[in-house]
């Protein structure tokens, strides 16, 4: 049974070493230290459904009680959205409901990145009806609309379920969508098919009010591929596709890993975890962090700094003894990914003889019509699913060899190229200060104008290259982790005047020697400087770069002044 603040007794008890400021579940200290754990005690966040489908989207906007608006309404994946014409030097200086505007950002959660034709038909319907055409995708495979009247939240609800989606705890404290590789169980280099693994962990968290009330959000991958594509190494707990020598096929367990203003790598268990075990696992991690986890500070109620107080060898003692109760198997790490991009975008075979094709939005934007379009021209090629990637891209998949250039140019009449640029394909950008009321600088149309600047000026640059910007230090769009990571704030500019403008980290990298992106003293950029810094900056790599050296890897030795 699990320890909760009704149910004391069910909590182990353990001796640690932190002080008893913590408010840790597991060692009796259930006494909410701030804010956000008072109201999840007062009442679980999963309940707030009823009292939108029953009051407030019938009473309206003002009717709704400030700790469901600001809180339990984001265990059904509503966020209030930025009202219009804040500037960023405002978002920490005013109040939270002066920074809201009475539409909501609602979240579609797309467990495992999968679609059908019909799925994907039915959000563009809605964008249109109900968002005013708005869509993003999201780097965690999601699918984000704007503008949503919480009047319409019901029949939205109503809409999606019907096609077999959700929005349940896609946002709060609560265990976020399942990431997973988005050519499972088609791709011909696949080493194992996580998908039964995503159905099971689904079925047994989602709703489950046993884990619905988290000391913050718990993220969750899980892939076989030996691309490593879904960023297993930034997220609260991973499952990663290995061979093991004895026992074959299985997944290697890595924990603790997220960015934010804090960021950690992921660590490795040194744990073997075979396919038909990984939920049991998953929900043994996913209970240390309920019951063990920092639930006095925001800033550290993540489980990486649980992680990082405890070491491996306890975590991984604590698993297997309190919650696991046995052993789990010694196995190796995943080899390192040969392949520079890990998108999937492009044209490829899969293992039944049929191709996927992947294609790259502009930094994730879309809109409810090129949903839709993008359904029917994959529906119209015999294709019936499609997946959403980590990188804001879509695939199409099972497309026989004869349809495979006519879909090609379907989607190139979309403008979602499957050829492109290492810009388009390489830049991604978070939601910034167009919705997001955390937001200090404008992120969308800076990303997409910046891609066509730097395939107007470096037209020959095929070398893979990640720019990401965010559009504050949160890093919702792995800014330590790009070649080029673009962290938002104000700068002055030549005049003296504060404007929008980005602290630059270069250098960071998942997968290929994972690490973190190197600050330059004192190197910020404005938004307007921004292409100019970024095609300097990559003319210095061409000209000093060594025979197939990697951008980061050039970027950690490289000279401050070739770096400015």
């Amino acid at each position: 049974m699990a320890a909760t603040p009704q149910n004391p007794a069910a909590a182990p008890r353990r001796k640690v070493s932190r002080h008893r400021g913590e408010g840790q579940w597991a060692v009796g200290h259930f006494t909410p230290l701030n804010g956000n754990e008072q109201f999840k005690k007062d009442d679980d966040g999963l309940n707030v459904r009823t009292r939108i489908e029953t009051i407030y989207s019938k009473r309206g906007f003002d009717s709704i009680d400030p700790n469901d608006l600001r809180g339990r309404m984001r265990w059904w994946g509503l966020y209030t959205q930025r009202k219009p014409g804040i500037d960023g030097g405002k978002t920490a200086i005013l109040e939270p409901e002066e920074l809201d505007d009475k539409y909501f950002m609602l979240r579609v959660r797309i467990d495992g990145g999968r679609l059908t034709t019909e799925q994907l038909r039915v959000i563009g319907e809605i964008s249109q009806e109900f968002a005013r055409g708005t869509a993003d995708i999201t780097d965690r495979q999601n699918i984000q609309l704007h503008w949503i009247r919480i009047e319409d939240v019901p029949e939205i609800w109503e809409r999606l379920e019907a096609v077999g989606l959700s929005t349940t705890e896609a946002c709060g404290d609560t265990p976020r969508v399942i990431l997973g590789s988005p050519v499972a169980g088609i791709a011909e280099d696949e080493i194992i098919d996580g998908t039964p693994a995503i159905d099971e962990i689904h079925r047994r968290i989602l709703g489950n009010k046993h884990f619905s009330n988290l000391p913050r959000k718990f993220k969750t991958a899980v892939s076989g591929s030996p691309l490593l594509d879904v960023a297993h190494e930034i997220n609260d707990v991973a499952f990663v596709g290995v061979n093991h020598p004895e026992h074959g096929p299985g997944f290697d367990l890595w924990v603790g890993g997220g960015l934010s203003t804090n960021p950690k790598l992921g660590q490795r268990l040194g744990a073997w975890v075979p396919l038909d075990e990984v939920a049991d696992v998953h929900v043994g991690v996913l209970s240390i962090f309920r019951d063990y986890g920092y639930r006095r500070l925001r800033t550290r109620a993540r489980l990486k700094f649980l992680v990082a107080d405890w070491g491996i060898e306890k975590f991984r003692q604590v698993l297997e003894d309190e919650y696991l109760k046995r052993k789990l198997v010694d196995g190796p790490a995943p080899d390192e990914p040969v392949a520079r991009w890990r998108d999937h975008v492009g044209v490829h075979r899969q293992k039944d003889g049929r191709f996927y094709v992947g294609f790259a939005p502009r930094v994730g934007r879309v809109d409810g019509t090129t949903l839709t379009k993008i359904a029917e021209v994959a529906a119209a090629h015999g294709s019936g699913r499609l997946r959403t990637t980590v990188e804001q891209k879509m695939i199409v998949l099972d497309v026989e060899e004869g349809q495979v250039e006519s879909l090609v140019e379907g989607l190139e009449a979309l403008d979602l190229t499957v050829r492109p640029s290492s810009f388009r394909r390489g830049t991604m950008a978070c939601t910034g200060i167009e919705y997001c009321k955390l937001a200090i600088v404008e992120t969308k149309a800076r990303g997409a104008s910046l891609i066509d600047e730097l395939e107007r000026r470096i037209p020959e640059f095929d070398e893979p290259i990640t720019i990401n910007l965010n559009g504050c230090p949160n890093a919702c769009a792995r800014i330590q982790v790009a070649d080029i990571g673009l962290k938002g704030q104000l700068v002055l500019n030549d005049q003296g005047e504060q404007v929008e403008g980005f602290q630059v980290h270069l250098g960071g990298a998942l997968g290929l020697e994972a690490g973190f992106g190197r600050k330059v003293r004192g190197l910020k950029v404005t938004s307007d400087e921004l292409p100019d810094y970024v095609e300097r900056v990559l003319k210095r790599f061409q000209a000093e770069r060594e025979d197939g050296e990697r951008f980061a890897t050039w970027a950690a030795r490289a000279s401050e002044e070739s770096l400015s």
